[in-house]
């Protein structure tokens, strides 16, 4: 027999003329034969009276009165006042037992068929097949279906105990007789149960996620997900396995009964003589316990929220606080397994203040003297500053902030339980003042320190600290050894806090460091070299500082030289020392060839810089790699926000960048690339350094230049990036990291690569303006007439010499517009000729083959004071390694080579702020002498 779905004329029709039975107990359960089936046409809530019109009521209860005794069979009537409402009707969405399935009427699973596509409209009409034995089973073992009288059955009727009849949609739920919508089944081996028929009769709620296509259990704030199909399911997002995948049949969704016991934690048994399946409910909360309700988790009892404390109903916004109930902002909620809640519904119970920094974008709480902050979509909050994580972020729903229930918990130090049975979180506030405090001395000693203390106390009623007691506190302490400091608070109502105590360990007075040093002799020549050996102690090994005075390494008049340290222990005690020694008038070295000597790598030294004109000029052939270099330099100082310089590059590029800002507004620069072409667009970023922002331009460009070299070292930069046709990005981030404020100044190189033309815009903007939505209404800069900005080709020079170099004196020059020439190119936004000034941006690689034993080689400046950093043979040397070099007369020591001849790379690009042009100088070192 078909039957179909009608609207609710057709009901009324139908309970005037025919015998009508009340609705089965199972809001997915199908109908008992014999009886009409009458489906609500209002929307899921759970209360029939409340969908269903008075009219159609009046009408049920006529027909029902009408009904006789031979209607209905002992073994198919459900008692009315047994049964539950009724939750669905064939169009709930939410729903997923009124989904239609996917299987044809012999009962084989069609795949090519999604639950959503099959959903029909509320005004559709849906056909139920008529179903045989076969067709309803599916595919069962060879057990043959339960044919005796269910009444018949010794069904115990003992509380919370569920009874499935193997093959049977039969089920006695606390020995009430209910229908599931499907007979239990077997296939493959596997049995499958009724989803809803089951979850509804537990007691807990059950769902659908049209978007996700599954079907949701609710337990205790757990949240468990089944997908057609699938052979496994979610638990809190955790997915795992089940014995055979779920299904869709007739209308219901089916799924392996040992899912559901093990998801739901449910004992049983299988009595197999009398083919019963026995679920032990006992220990499933929310369940109806057979009262027909349909399940849900319910509010407990309000005797038992009497009880002192703040009490938190799970999946609910009820707080019950000393026996009183209030309404949080919003439920406490489950998100991926994380119990989250309220925090200003929370917090104000506590009685403490909360408040909200609109400049940090956090919410504060105040307790005490304690500040504890947190930000939305942070999984982080800080206490006092100290940064502490959460187990899941913080989120904002209906302008109301949710933060993981223990991350207030923890923070506030607040004891709690977990009443499972009655679905809910008991917080013990407690009524006394709280007293705490914290000694502030990293170490105490005995008659010197003065201990600082810090207290921090407060009332979980909001009441007033009135009064404090200490027990053992002194402000120093005359002995040193172990002391406890207890301290009690009184509020206002006058009940006193209990003890708070804090253990400290007071140390035997410091004892001041001994400086001490020798040297090697009591007697030098002149220029000759000086060993110190320090031989400082401290009673606790604790020296941290060295100053000394007038320790040079070899001394160039004779007489006496007094040499003196100073030495500084982790405590600030000091102990000065010195000793003196004779130079005698006999020369060992000259101060030059001491110099060239004994300096070391890095370290500058001073030498007469007017011989290096004359010195022979390296052999060396030149040629260079092609490498577009964008130098952005001019105006180097900034007045107004707008575009400093615009190019469109291809394949190996190179940026230059070096910008003051003087708009008098805190700025940030930016790279913006675009990509005008018809297709996408490769970025690749090779090399990057930053330096800045800061107010020394020299050290500004000297950072830049030696993280670029380190760059090159690591590769820690190399990433791709894609822009679509039409699409701009900010590249560089480094660039745009940080705002540069007034008189600060940054500096960049960086390489690139890029497979189509690439149109860069490199801009200065207030600080929080964005970049991509300001560019078309920038103004471009002009050149400022005296630094230097250009687009220059092959700027990557490659130097090499295959002459023996250093067995006389020899100069390689950079920069010196004879020697080196200058780029030439043009500007990018106005298309004049251009000249590289300093061939700032250009990268030098220097390859000499031949380099004589005993070679000292150098880096001096010419036009001026000079900062920067140097790569030789793949070490990167300061030049100088500390402060800057000055021309002519300064060079700082760059390698030395050994007792043979040896090939030297070296790797130069000019360090902006600095001043050029440089010399490499190759000089014989001295003759080592004996002493």
């Amino acid at each position: 027999m078909n039957f179909k779905r009608m609207s609710i004329i057709t009901v009324l029709a139908v309970a005037q003329v025919s015998t009508v039975v009340p609705v089965s107990a199972q809001s997915s359960a199908v109908m008992v034969p014999g009886q009409v089936m009458v489906q609500s046409e209002a929307a899921n809530s759970g209360n029939v009276e409340q969908q269903q019109s008075q009219e159609l009521l009046q009408q049920r209860d006529k027909a029902s009165e009408s009904v006789t005794s031979s209607s209905l069979t002992p073994d198919n009537s459900v008692p009315l006042e047994e049964s539950s409402p009724d939750k669905s009707t064939d169009t709930d969405l939410n729903d997923p037992d009124s989904v239609q399935s996917n299987a044809d009427e012999s009962g084989k699973i069609d795949d090519t068929q999604s639950p959503s596509e099959s959903i029909p409209d509320d005004e559709s009409v849906t056909e139920e097949a008529e179903k045989n034995e076969e067709d309803q089973v599916g595919t069962q073992d060879d057990q043959s279906p339960n044919t005796e009288d269910p009444k018949s059955n010794s069904v115990d009727s003992s509380i919370n105990e569920l009874i499935l009849l193997m093959n049977s949609a039969d089920m006695y739920h606390n020995g009430k007789h209910y229908k599931a919508a499907q007979p239990m089944a077997v296939k493959n081996g596997v049995s499958y149960v009724s989803i809803r028929a089951m979850v509804e009769r537990v007691g807990l709620k059950l769902s659908y996620n049209n978007t996700t296509k599954e079907t949701i259990i609710m337990k205790d704030g757990n949240e468990l997900r089944f997908k057609t199909n699938s052979s496994t399911y979610k638990v809190n997002g955790e997915s795992r396995t089940m014995k055979g995948p779920s299904y869709q049949y007739n209308n219901t969704f089916m799924v392996p009964l040992t899912s559901i016991t093990q998801a739901l934690g449910i004992p049983y048994k299988v009595n197999q003589p009398e083919k019963k399946v026995i679920l032990d409910l006992s220990g499933i909360n929310g369940n109806d316990n057979g009262s027909g309700s349909g399940g849900g988790s319910v509010d407990p009892k309000p005797p038992i929220n009497n009880e002192p404390g703040l009490i938190l109903m799970m999946n609910s916004d009820k707080m019950y606080h000393n026996g009183k109930l209030y309404i949080a902002g919003q439920p406490m909620a489950v998100k991926n397994g994380i119990s989250y809640v309220a925090i200003r519904s929370l917090v104000e119970r506590i009685g403490l203040k909360l408040t909200y920094d609109s400049k940090t974008k956090e919410t504060v709480i105040i307790r005490g003297s304690d500040e504890l902050r947190f930000k939305t979509d942070s999984k982080y909050y800080t206490v006092n500053g100290v940064k502490t994580s959460m187990k899941g972020a913080a989120y904002q729903t209906n302008n109301v902030f949710m933060v993981p229930l223990t991350s207030i918990t923890q923070a506030l130090d607040i004891p709690y339980k977990v009443d499972q049975a009655n679905k809910r979180i008991i917080l013990n506030l407690g009524t006394k003042p709280v007293a705490a405090f914290t000694v502030e001395n990293d170490e105490i000693f005995a008659g010197k320190t003065k201990v600082k203390y810090k207290t921090n106390a407060y009332s979980p009623n909001g009441l007033q600290i009135v009064n404090e007691k200490w027990e053992g506190r002194e402000d120093i302490f005359a002995e040193p050894g172990t002391r406890t400091i207890t301290y009690y608070v009184q509020d206002s109502s006058g009940e006193w806090s209990d003890p708070y105590s804090v253990t400290i360990r007071v140390l035997a007075p410091n004892e001041p460091p001994v400086a001490m040093f020798t040297t090697d002799k009591e007697e030098y020549k002149m220029g000759e070299k000086i060993t110190y050996i320090d031989q400082s102690t401290d009673d606790e090994n604790a020296i941290v500082k060295w100053d000394w005075d007038n320790n040079a390494l070899a001394f160039f008049a004779p007489g006496p030289a007094t040499i003196g340290l100073t030495v500084t222990d982790k405590h600030g005690a000091t102990s000065y020392y010195e000793k003196t020694i004779i130079i005698n008038g006999e020369t060992f070295y000259t101060r030059d060839e001491f110099n060239q000597l004994f300096t070391e790598i890095g370290e500058k030294y001073i030498f007469n810089g007017a011989n290096v004109p004359s010195m022979d000029l390296v052999p060396y052939t030149r040629t260079s790699e092609p490498r577009m270099l964008i130098r952005s330099n001019s105006p180097e100082r900034v007045y107004t926000e707008g575009v400093v310089y615009r190019e469109t590059g291809v394949g190996a590029t190179r940026f230059m960048i070096h910008h003051l800002n003087e708009t008098g507004k805190n700025v940030k620069m930016y790279v913006v690339a675009t990509n005008f072409n018809d297709t996408r667009a490769s970025l690749t970023t090779e090399n990057v350094g930053f330096g800045g922002p800061i107010n020394i331009p020299t050290a500004t460009g000297k950072a830049s230049v030696q993280r670029y070299f380190e760059s090159m070292q690591s590769g820690k930069d190399y990433q791709t990036i894609t822009l679509q046709p039409g699409e701009s990005k900010v590249i560089l981030k480094e660039l745009s990291a940080q705002s540069m404020k007034n008189d600060q100044v940054i500096s960049m190189f960086a390489d690139l690569y890029t497979d189509s033309p690439i149109r860069y815009n490199i801009v200065m903007i207030e600080e929080n303006k964005d970049p991509i939505q300001k560019l078309p209404f920038l103004k471009l800069h002009p050149s400022d007439g005296i630094h230097n900005r250009g687009t220059y080709p092959d700027s990557t020079r490659l130097i090499e010499s295959n002459e023996l170099v250093g067995k006389t004196p020899a100069r390689l020059s950079i920069a010196d517009k004879v020697n080196d020439p200058n780029l030439t190119g043009y500007d990018g936004i106005t298309g004049y000729e251009t000249s590289n000034a300093g061939n700032f941006g250009v990268v030098y690689r220097i390859k000499m083959n031949r380099v004589a034993p005993n070679t000292l080689i150098s880096f001096n400046p010419r036009g001026g004071k000079y900062m920067g950093v140097i790569m030789v043979n793949g070490n990167i040397i300061g030049a100088p390694s500390s402060g800057a070099a000055s021309a002519p007369n300064e060079a700082s020591v760059l390698f030395r080579t050994g007792q043979y001849e040896q090939s030297v790379e070296i790797l130069f690009t000019a360090a902006p702020g600095s001043s050029l042009p440089i010399s490499l100088l190759f000089t014989p070192l001295p003759e080592l002498k004996s002493n």
